[in-house]
């Protein structure tokens, strides 16, 4: 048992995370919390489809959704995730990704590809990032299940020590993973996946949030997508997430002040307030 999250194990999901390359949180909502989420997502759904052929055609996808609704931003600083991913990542680990997927009817299969590969130190590595995808509905092969490699997280740079190059080798690899409404899939930057495709005539609705080490870029700013003023009725840990925080020993540092002042009413800019009038 984890002493601060009572049941959950975040031991045990480290230790799988660490084997196999992922782990299953199969309750991770319950029902109450997926009918908030689907309430709170609603309003901003139509806003946004893919541009690509990664992002997806047939995707619909909902940015920055830690400062939509307060049950998204409670999902975000789950005590369990932050213990999960806290066996893994430095302390005050940030943010990295933040949004709601909607995959549609027609949907194709993405790229295989790690989450964290943008970051560009060699493989075998370290995860620098941490990946969460949360079913709201359940997943299934022909709805778009995620599909991951298992143990590919382990692997080094593609064409050395073995590791396949063939990308029709690698689809063969490819293990969906079917889990229910309200489960989450963990897993370290470096495993290897890919969205499915989605073959039925329903959308499959998901969301994904990646944490990364507190001393990387975060993929989304944050700091610039969500106002001062939401950010401080936030809870202290989301406050954290969203790089409020010094990584020790003075990383993210305001003007030699810490980050949390600027949260502070009537705060003004150092640049501003000690410029010569």
């Amino acid at each position: 048992m984890d002493a601060v999250t009572g049941r959950f194990d975040a031991d045990a999901h480290a230790q799988r995370m660490r084997t196999q390359g992922y782990t299953v949180i199969e309750d991770f909502l319950d029902a109450p919390t997926l009918a908030r989420f689907r309430a709170g997502l609603a309003p901003f759904m139509g806003s946004h489809h893919g541009r690509n052929d990664f992002e997806g055609f047939k995707t619909e996808r909902i940015y920055t959704l830690v400062a939509r609704g307060k049950v998204f931003e409670e999902i975000a600083a789950d005590a369990r995730l932050m213990a999960l991913i806290g066996r893994f990542l430095q302390p005050n680990f940030l943010l990295s990704a933040s949004h709601a997927i909607s995959l549609e009817p027609g949907e194709t299969p993405q790229s295989i590809h790690s989450d964290d590969n943008f970051y560009r130190q060699p493989r075998p590595r370290a995860p620098i990032g941490i990946s969460v995808i949360g079913a709201i509905d359940a997943f299934t092969q022909a709805n778009g299940a995620t599909e991951v490699i298992p143990g590919s997280h382990l692997w080094g740079e593609p064409g050395g020590d073995g590791r396949p190059t063939d990308p029709t080798e690698l689809e063969q690899m490819l293990v969906p993973m079917e889990i229910p409404a309200g489960a989450a899939l963990v897993f370290p930057g470096t495993l290897l996946h890919r969205g499915g495709a989605n073959v039925t005539d329903k959308p499959r609705l998901a969301f994904t949030h990646q944490y990364c080490e507190p001393w990387a870029r975060p993929q989304e700013n944050f700091w610039l997508s969500v106002p001062r003023e939401m950010v401080r009725e936030m809870s202290p840990t989301a406050q954290r997430l969203l790089g409020y925080e010094i990584a020790p020993p003075f990383l993210g540092m305001v003007s030699a002040s810490h980050p949390a002042k600027a949260l502070e009413p009537g705060w003004v800019p150092p640049v501003v307030a000690q410029s010569p009038s």
